[in-house]
């Protein structure tokens, strides 16, 4: 998969600890490596992944962070747009450009 972007995912993590920077590089590299065509194949790789509406949502860190991007299946590409806190992403305010 083509993930945009490794600059946007350093963007992310600003502010964000240490730990949860170790385990979100790995989901990048591992989704870069990756040949996805549905929710379903992702959650081959990340069993608590979810699809809402158009918003693939990954828990991360134990689910205390939810990293929330956009997956163009056919296009094999993905578009890195949130790393939230559990309480962040509870208030759904990320719903609103999801």
């Amino acid at each position: 998969m083509n993930v945009i972007s490794k600059r946007g995912l350093s963007l992310l993590l600003k502010g964000k600890s240490p730990d949860v920077a170790e385990e979100v590089s790995c989901w990048f590299k591992t989704a870069a490596a990756a040949h996805w065509g549905s929710v379903q194949d992702v959650r081959l790789s990340f069993p608590d992944a979810d699809q809402v509406g158009e918003a693939l949502v990954c828990n991360t860190r134990g689910n205390r962070y939810r990293l929330i991007a956009t997956a163009f299946y056919p296009a094999r590409t993905i578009c890195l747009k949130a790393l939230l806190t559990h309480k962040e992403y509870d208030r759904e305010e990320w719903k609103k450009w999801a």
